[in-house]
């Protein structure tokens, strides 16, 4: 039998023998977990983190993977509390700066000229230039492990919704306009964003 040369073909633990890793470029575009927290001493603490969704409805549970225990992390694991920050076009560049590896006791927020807003249910902040905050109560902190049963260096964070915020602008008639917010999404490349705008909108109705 010829070759199959259609498709490029590997075993993740052997490497992928490509310029780039693919992975997380087909998983993708990806929300951003745009997390704001706070430390028990109260260090205020803002990070992008590329893998980040929505798991359930009701209660409404969003959660987060932290690639080495980093200052959020800590933060949840002292204060059990975080809130997510929907990341725009209009806020690329200032959620850009706050990926910027500073030391604790440096502010995200000054770093990258935002402002914190007090949130209304748990402690930390919320961006004030974000049109959509979740606050959020940790739920679990899990750290991953491959099929082997070794425990990798990642923790997933889950946490639920306790108070949302959404600007008036964003919910015309009463339904939130997802096209007019320009969320920001994480592309796979070490550089690649993408948004979504009215172009992008598909409209189906779940059969019956």
């Amino acid at each position: 039998m010829a070759p199959d040369t259609d498709f490029h073909r590997y075993e993740p633990r052997l490497g992928h023998g490509l310029p780039h890793d693919p992975f997380n470029a087909i998983v993708g575009p990806r929300p951003i977990g745009w997390i704001s927290t706070r430390s028990s001493a109260g260090r205020l603490n803002l990070a992008p983190y590329s893998f980040f969704n929505a798991f359930n409805y009701v209660p409404p549970i969003v959660g987060f993977a932290s690639i080495g225990h980093k200052d959020t992390l800590r933060n949840i694991e002292e204060t059990g509390e975080f809130v997510w920050n929907l990341a725009t076009h209009g806020l690329a560049e200032a959620m850009n700066q706050t990926s910027a590896a500073v030391p604790p006791e440096v502010s995200e927020f000054e770093l990258a000229g935002l402002t914190p807003e007090p949130s209304l249910s748990v402690r930390p902040p919320r961006v004030r230039e974000s049109p959509v905050g979740f606050e959020c109560r940790r739920t679990q902190i899990l750290q991953l492990q491959g099929t082997d049963g070794v425990p990798v260096p990642t923790w997933l964070v889950l946490g639920e919704v306790v108070h949302v915020h959404i600007a008036r602008r964003l919910l015309p008639n009463g339904v939130y306009d997802t096209a007019q917010a320009g969320h920001l999404l994480r592309g796979g490349g070490a550089a690649d964003y993408f948004t979504v705008g009215p172009e992008q909108l598909l409209r189906m109705v779940r059969p019956r």
